[in-house]
């Protein structure tokens, strides 16, 4: 029997239909080769000329013609709330100058939980809450995929 596999992505927006989902973890959505299980039970192998960071609503087209839309799995974040929007503005800084991962709102910051992060932004005049929420990060300067914390999650 022949292994399915799923060799292009299409971004959200590009694509209809889907046949199931894969729901994922942040860390595990960057990936470029790795055997997977859709949410329900199609087993294929991701085989992707780069390594890609599959965001939430982006589909995998598999080579039987099925396409599996990718699922953010909610996890521990912290969300980090300013007091206006240049004093955010300050703390997105801090978090960026630490090399963190963040996902930017206009009005607050996704980050993954580290009680000396907290800390220091709640030293810095923060609102820390802690939630449970899918993590989509900024890709950086040099990521395959910007987008802009216009985008609706």
């Amino acid at each position: 029997m022949k292994m399915i596999v799923g060799n292009s992505v299409k971004r959200r927006g590009e694509w209809a239909d889907a046949a199931d989902t894969i729901t994922l973890e942040e860390s595990a959505r960057h990936r470029r080769r790795m055997a997977m299980v859709t949410d329900g039970g199609i087993a294929f192998l991701l085989d992707l000329p780069e390594a890609t960071l599959l965001r939430d609503g982006d589909a995998i087209l598999l080579d039987d013609g099925q396409i599996v839309e990718v699922k953010a799995k909610p996890e521990p974040l912290y969300e980090v709330r300013g007091q206006d929007a240049a004093h955010l503005v300050a703390l997105a800084w801090q978090i960026g100058n630490r090399h963190l991962s963040a996902q930017v709102f206009g009005d607050r910051l996704l980050i993954r939980r580290d009680p000396v992060i907290r800390d220091m932004l709640q030293g810095l005049g923060a609102a820390v809450a802690e939630v449970e929420a899918a993590f989509d990060p900024e890709g950086g300067a040099y990521g395959s995929h910007l987008h802009g914390a216009g985008d609706n999650h």
